[in-house]
């Protein structure tokens, strides 16, 4: 079984955010991760994999993708540490500013590409990216490869060819099965990702990262980017300060105060 991950190197959400002059999202190595939320989604590759023995390990692989500049294998070597196979990475200066229209039509020419050297039996995304929480990316690869989807996965199962996904939407409990290959989103509660280990850790850093280009994953430059985006940032400005906490002790009058507050900032 061979299993596509793709996952995104995105600045860190603790550190200050910012758009560019150009309407893009301010990027640096410096501060940049692998997505949180794509961890669950190589853990259950890895999990799956496993499910078929020791024996058998080797005849499986598990690739994680990423569309990026050269600081996106920072986000590949944190998956090699947790156990993938093998990392590929699609780079294009015609690449910036891709919506997300363009960043799954780009992800799509890559999985084609892997596929053509043998079949991709499984796609598993996260369920969001961090930076833009857009959530749409399963949806538009199932779409541009033609695939059925399997979204918001909280548990996950393959076997006979079949995968099986539950998933809790409003209080509604729903189980649903593919057959294989699929495209399978997985949420934070599907599972626990592992922590890396000393030797993948250290093999993580020499560790070979494939590099192609737009033209090798026969994807059109006019359908990336800034002519292919379909969403623009047109305004931005930064976050206003937060105000001073007041703190009241509560002496027997602490309803009052907390009344007179509302009033006075028309929360009422």
């Amino acid at each position: 079984m061979r299993i596509v991950v793709p996952v995104k190197h995105v600045p860190d959400i603790h550190s200050e955010r910012k758009f560019t002059e150009q309407g893009r999202v301010s990027r640096g190595a410096q501060d940049g991760t692998l997505n949180e939320l794509d961890e669950n989604a190589i853990e259950s590759a890895l999990r799956l994999v496993e499910s078929f023995g020791p024996d058998v390990r080797e005849a499986h692989e598990v690739i994680v993708l990423t569309i990026g500049p050269d600081e996106s294998d920072g986000a590949i070597r944190k998956a090699y540490q947790l156990g993938a196979d093998r990392g590929i990475r699609v780079t294009d200066p015609a690449l910036a500013g891709s919506d997300v229209f363009g960043t799954a039509h780009a992800v799509a020419g890559a999985i084609r590409k892997i596929h053509a050297g043998g079949p991709v039996d499984l796609v598993i995304t996260g369920m969001a990216a961090l930076d833009g929480l857009g959530s749409v990316i399963p949806s538009l690869l199932a779409a541009e490869l033609d695939l059925p989807q399997l979204t918001l996965a909280t548990k996950f199962e393959v076997e006979d060819g079949v995968a099986t996904v539950t998933r809790e939407l409003d209080g509604v409990t729903e189980v649903l099965t593919a057959a294989l290959p699929a495209v399978v989103s997985v949420t934070d509660h599907v599972n626990t990702p592992r922590y890396p280990n000393f030797k993948l850790i250290m093999a993580a850093r020499t560790k070979d990262i494939t590099v192609w280009d737009l033209a090798e994953i026969g994807v059109d430059a006019s359908r990336v980017g800034d002519p292919g985006a379909r969403a623009i940032v047109t305004k931005s400005q930064p976050r206003p300060p937060r105000t001073l906490t007041e703190l009241h002790i509560d002496k027997g009058e602490g309803g009052r105060a907390l009344a007179e507050y509302l009033i006075n900032n028309d929360l009422v």
